[in-house]
C-alpha cells in the first residue's frame, strides 16, 4: 500500500528517486569515504553537517513545491519537518545520557549514530507504512492520535526534564545482557567478535540497540503528530527522514549547549497539544488551514529558544 500510494504520481515518484539516491549517497560517502576510521567529531564540522542536511531538507521541500501539488503540500512537508526536528532535541539528551552511562569514548560516537541512524530508516518506514495501512483502513484512527498527542503534550509540559531517565532500568538492555554473551570491552569500535567459535557481543552493541528503542519510543510521537499534519505517506517520510539524517550532526553540535534551550521542551509540549486539537477538531467540521499550521509550529519553536535565552531555568527545590 505504501509503495503504490509513493507512485501513483509521476512527479512523486521521481522525487522519491530522488530522496532514495540522497540518502544511499550520503550512506556510501559517510561511512565509506570521510569516516572510515573512528574519530572526534568537532563543533565545527558538525555545525556545517547541520547547514547541509537543513539545505538539502528546504531544497527536496522547494522541489516539493515546483512538482507535487504546490505550497500547501511544501508547508504540509515542512510542518512534519520542524516538529520532527524539534522532537528530536529530546532524543539527543536521552543518547547523550546513554553514551555518557557506558562510557563511550568520543572518537566512536559518529559510528555509533550512523548505524543508529541506519535503523532508524528501516524501523520509521514500517511505522508509517502501518500507520498508513490502518488509517485508510480505519479513519478514525487519526482521532485516536489527536488524543494521544493532546496527551503527551499535557504530559511533556509538567515533566521537569530527563533526569530520571535510567538506561540501566531499559527491559531491551535487561534481556541482552541475560541472553547475550557481552563484553566489557569495545575492541577497538567493533560491535560483534568471535572468540572461541562464539559470538560475543561488546557494550557498543548494547549502545545501538537502545539507542535504536529510544527512536522508537520518540517516533510514537512524531509519526502520529506527522499524520494529524498529512496523510501524504510520502510527506511524512521524507520530512521525517530527512530530520532524523540531521539528527546525528545536531547531536554534535548541541551536546554542550542544550541545557540552554530549557523552554524548548514547553514549546514541543504546545505543538503536540495544537496538532492533536487541530485533529480533534475535524470531527465537528472545523478545519485548520496548513500555512495555520504551519505559522504556529514556526512561531512556538523560535519563541520557546529566544525565551530560553533571556529566561533563567528555575533552579529546582533542594
Amino acid at each position: 500500500m505504501f509503495l503504490f500510494s509513493l507512485f501513483e504520481n509521476t512527479y512523486e515518484s521521481v522525487l522519491f528517486i530522488v530522496f532514495g539516491a540522497i540518502i544511499l549517497l550520503f550512506l556510501i560517502i559517510d561511512l565509506g569515504f570521510f569516516n572510515k576510521k573512528a574519530h572526534v567529531i568537532s563543533t565545527r564540522s558538525a555545525f556545517w553537517q547541520s547547514v547541509f542536511w537543513v539545505f538539502i531538507s528546504v531544497v527536496f521541500g522547494y522541489l516539493v513545491y515546483l512538482y507535487n501539488g504546490g505550497a500547501d503540500a511544501s508547508l504540509a512537508y515542512f510542518s512534519a519537518y520542524l516538529t520532527e526536528y524539534a522532537l528530536s532535541v529530546d532524543n539527543v539528551f536521552v543518547i547523550l545520557l546513554i553514551l555518557r552511562y557506558f562510557k563511550v569514548e568520543e572518537e566512536y560516537y559518529h559510528n555509533i549514530l550512523f548505524w543508529g541512524i541506519l535503523g532508524a530508516l528501516v524501523f520509521r518506514a514500517i511505522f508509517i507504512f502501518v500507520g498508513a495501512y490502518l488509517i485508510g483502513k480505519f479513519y478514525w484512527i487519526l482521532y485516536i492520535f489527536g488524543v494521544f498527542l493532546v496527551y503527551s503534550g499535557i504530559k511533556i509540559f509538567f515533566e521537569d526534564d530527563n533526569s530520571d531517565i535510567d538506561p540501566a532500568k531499559n527491559p531491551v538492555l535487561r534481556f541482552s545482557r541475560k541472553y547475550l554473551n557481552i563484553s566489557k570491552s569495545h575492541f577497538g569500535g567493533r560491535f560483534v567478535i568471535r572468540r572461541n567459535g562464539k559470538l560475543l557481543f561488546t557494550r557498543l552493541f548494547l549502545v545501538v540497540i537502545l539507542i535504536e528503542t529510544t527512536d522508537l519510543i520518540f517516533a510514537v510521537d512524531s509519526i502520529p503528530a506527522a499524520f494529524a499534519i498529512t496523510q501524504s505517506e510520502f510527506l511524512i517520510y521524507t520530512s521525517n527522514i530527512f530530520a532524523v539524517l540531521g539528527l546525528r550532526a545536531k547531536f554534535f553540535l548541541l551536546a554542550g549547549i542544550i541545557d540552554k534551550f530549557h523552554l524548548l521542551q514547553k514549546g514541543l509540549s504546545f505543538i503536540l497539544i495544537f496538532i492533536g486539537a487541530k485533529m480533534l477538531l475535524e470531527i465537528f467540521d472545523v478545519h485548520i488551514p496548513i500555512v495555520v499550521s504551519f505559522s504556529v509550529i514556526i512561531a512556538t519553536l523560535i519563541g520557546s529558544i529566544v525565551m530560553s535565552l533571556f529566561i533563567p531555568r528555575r533552579e529546582a527545590a533542594k
